[in-house]
C-alpha cells in the first residue's frame, strides 16, 4: 500500500472487504473536551467525529471549525461510501476507519497485542498508555527521535528510553518543561533517527508525507493511533514500523482498565 489515497480506492472497489455502498453509517456523532494533567501546564482541547458502521467505531480528531454538529444530524444512516466519496477529511476519515474496523478488529486481529492500561487517575492511565507507545521504539542511547504530535508524558517516556525528542506540532511552542516545539514537520523528519507520530497526521493530510519521508530516510515510523488506527494498522510494514491502536472507547474516557493494541511490523508481515 503506497499511500492513503490508494487505500481508499481499494476499499471503495470492494477489495479489502464488503462493498462501502452496502453497508451504512448508523451513527455519527462527536466529542470536544479538555484534559489538564496533574503537574502540567498544557490544556489539550481535543475534538472527535465518530462513525459507527456495525460492530465497530471508527474515529478522526480534527481541528476547531473543521466540521459542526450538523454532521451528526447530516451523516448518520448515509451509505457509507457516500461518506468516502464526499465527506469533509475528518469524517471521511472516521468512515474509513470504521470500515476497517469492522473489516479486521483490534480485538480479534493476528498480530495485535493487548496492552492492558490500569484502571486509575487520568496521570496513571497516560503515563501507562505513553510508555506502551514508546516501549515500540527501538533505538540507541541519544538517538534522535522526532515526534509529531506532542504530548508531554510521551516526551517523558521517550527520554526514559534514552532518546532525545524533536518536537513537532500545530498547537503547542513548548513542553511543560520549556523544550521548544516547531510547527514545521520537515525539520523533524529530515534530521530524526526514528519518527514517533500521531493519527492525527490522517485528519490533517500529512500522513502520506511523513510515510514518504520515513521510507526514503529509511527510519524507523511508529504510529500512536486514537484517530484512524485501523487505517495507520494497513501501512504495517509499507513504512509504518509499529503501531499503538487505541479505538474508541479511549482510554481517556474511563477511570476502569481498558485495552490498547501494540503492532509491530515483523508480526504483521
Amino acid at each position: 500500500m503506497n499511500d492513503t489515497d490508494e487505500l481508499l480506492a481499494g476499499v471503495l472497489a470492494g477489495d479489502l472487504g464488503p462493498r462501502p455502498a452496502d453497508l451504512v453509517a448508523t451513527s455519527v456523532f462527536w466529542l470536544h473536551h479538555g484534559t489538564r494533567l496533574a503537574g502540567g501546564n498544557t490544556t489539550y482541547l481535543n475534538q472527535y467525529v465518530l462513525v459507527r458502521q456495525g460492530g465497530s467505531f471508527g474515529a478522526c480528531a480534527f481541528e476547531a471549525g473543521e466540521v459542526d454538529a450538523a454532521i451528526c444530524r447530516d451523516a448518520s444512516g448515509a451509505p457509507l461510501d457516500t461518506l468516502l466519496r464526499e465527506a469533509p477529511r475528518p469524517l471521511r476519515t472516521a468512515a474509513l476507519d470504521a470500515y476497517l474496523s469492522a473489516v479486521r478488529p483490534h480485538r480479534e486481529a493476528a498480530g495485535a497485542e493487548p496492552v492492558t492500561l490500569p484502571a486509575g487517575t487520568p496521570e496513571t492511565r497516560a503515563l501507562a498508555r505513553d510508555a506502551a507507545i514508546a516501549g515500540l521504539l527501538d533505538i540507541e542511547a541519544g538517538a534522535k527521535v522526532g515526534l509529531i504530535g506532542v504530548v508531554n508524558p510521551l516526551v517523558a517516556a521517550i527520554r526514559e528510553r534514552g532518546g532525545d525528542p524533536l518536537l513537532c506540532d500545530f498547537n503547542l511552542r513548548t513542553t511543560q518543561w520549556g523544550d521548544p516545539v516547531t510547527d514545521d514537520m520537515h525539520e523533524v523528519l529530515d534530521t530524526a533517527d526514528a519518527v514517533v507520530a500521531t493519527g492525527m497526521t490522517l485528519s490533517n493530510g500529512s500522513f502520506d508525507t511523513v510515510l514518504a519521508r520515513c521510507r526514503e530516510r529509511e527510519v524507523p515510523l511508529v504510529v500512536y493511533a486514537q484517530t484512524g488506527s485501523a487505517v495507520a494498522r494497513a501501512f504495517l510494514g509499507a513504512g509504518v514500523t509499529a503501531l499503538s491502536a487505541e479505538p474508541f472507547p479511549f482510554s481517556q474516557f474511563s477511570a476502569d482498565a481498558t485495552t490498547l493494541y501494540r503492532y509491530r511490523a515483523v508480526a504483521a508481515a
